[in-house]
């Protein structure tokens, strides 16, 4: 059908370009007939090269990425990443097929600029790891530090609903508690289905034989409270980069200076738990992604702001005991330097949130919903 549209429009376009004499087309018949000779012979054989490039792209995976691979990694590895792959291409595929059918330009721009939202954990998780790394800081200070940044974050909104009279006081507080008891009973829920058994003080062995440091599985928690509270807020930031002037390209700056606190406190939090950089960089990465996928389902749902606020306050009080419980272990350890790495933690989310505000409240990049980021 396509070849049919293309054939009749090129020979309508050199009949009239060839008999027409006033015409912006100055084309004359012994150059538009081998013209249209050779875009239809190029239409012919298109799709030979076509499939020529693919076999070309194929046997290159084949014969060289897939040898180099199995030289550095395992096959399961290699495996399990290249399913990964397929399935994140084809999703994507899937996803901007889906846009260009029935979705508009701000779904689309909106879809996009959420791709980036994941770049402030990441960047937030290489800042901390790297000062781990060069000042060889001790496991209670980086505790510290993943406590101070998470009592930040689950102060930040719920105080500026209060003080800006757009949630009440007692509303706030319930909700707060509310997020508290969801964390009580996922933490019990978890480790009822573990049937674990308390191997010695500090481990937890549950009946498959998998060892947990109580410690670890208290981090892993905390962790997943900070996935939690990102995964809320991309809902908002969804909401927001549909309205964004610009195609939301100028959302990401304050976004992604707004997520370095989350990816810092995840990575901290991991790293001091486990000792192992790699680890903190991977769960600061996963943080990343709760953003982006979250703002892309609000995308596709076409949700509004309303309610979004309640979800927020209910992650920040599940913030509060998780990393409560870690902090308090941390004190056991070293208190003052786990009180000295919460006020730098502190201090650090500080700053990154105030900076966004400041943005956000004096440029043009948040005009399309400050509210989603301040």
């Amino acid at each position: 059908m396509q070849y049919l549209i293309f054939h009749s429009t090129l020979s309508y376009t050199i009949l009239i370009s060839a008999h027409t004499p006033h015409s912006n087309l100055k084309v004359q018949p012994i150059v538009a007939v081998p013209a249209f000779l050779c875009a239809d012979a190029f239409q012919k054989v298109l799709p030979f090269c076509t499939g020529f490039a693919a076999g070309c792209m194929i046997w290159i995976v084949i014969a060289e990425v897939l040898p180099d691979a199995f030289k550095e990694a395992t096959p399961s590895q290699v495996a399990s990443a290249g399913t990964l792959a397929v399935a994140f291409m084809e999703t994507l595929s899937t996803v901007l097929q889906g846009f260009t059918d029935g979705h508009g330009l701000e779904d689309t721009s909106g879809f996009l600029v959420s791709l980036v939202f994941g770049l402030g954990p990441l960047f937030g998780g290489i800042i901390l790891v790297a000062f781990s790394l060069a000042f060889n800081m001790p496991h209670p200070l980086l505790t510290g530090v993943a406590s101070g940044i998470a009592f930040r974050l689950a102060s930040w909104r719920p105080l500026q609903l209060v003080t800006s009279l757009k949630m009440g006081f007692f509303t706030t507080l319930f909700l707060l508690l509310g997020g508290s008891v969801f964390y009580h009973l996922v933490e019990a829920s978890i480790l009822m289905v573990a049937k674990h058994k308390k191997s010695s003080v500090n481990v937890i062995t549950s009946s498959s034989g998998l060892s947990l440091s109580v410690l670890t599985q208290q981090s892993l928690l905390a962790c997943g409270c900070v996935f939690l509270h990102a995964y809320a807020e991309g809902l908002a930031l969804g909401v927001a980069a549909r309205k964004a002037s610009g195609l939301g390209r100028y959302m990401v700056l304050p976004v992604s200076l707004h997520g370095l606190p989350r990816g810092a406190a995840v990575a901290s939090c991991v790293y001091g738990a486990t000792d192992s950089w790699r680890g903190a960089l991977a769960a600061a990465a996963l943080t990343g992604l709760a953003g982006p996928s979250a703002a892309i389902g609000a995308i596709l749902a076409k949700i509004g702001y309303d309610g979004l606020d309640y979800w927020m306050v209910i992650a920040c009080g599940a913030l509060i005991p998780s990393f409560g419980r870690v902090f308090r272990r941390s004190l056991r350890l070293d208190a003052r330097k786990s009180v000295c790495g919460l006020l730098i933690g502190f201090g650090f989310a500080w700053v990154c949130l105030m900076s966004t505000r400041f943005i956000c409240l004096h440029t043009p990049y948040c005009n399309s919903a400050p509210e989603a980021v301040t």
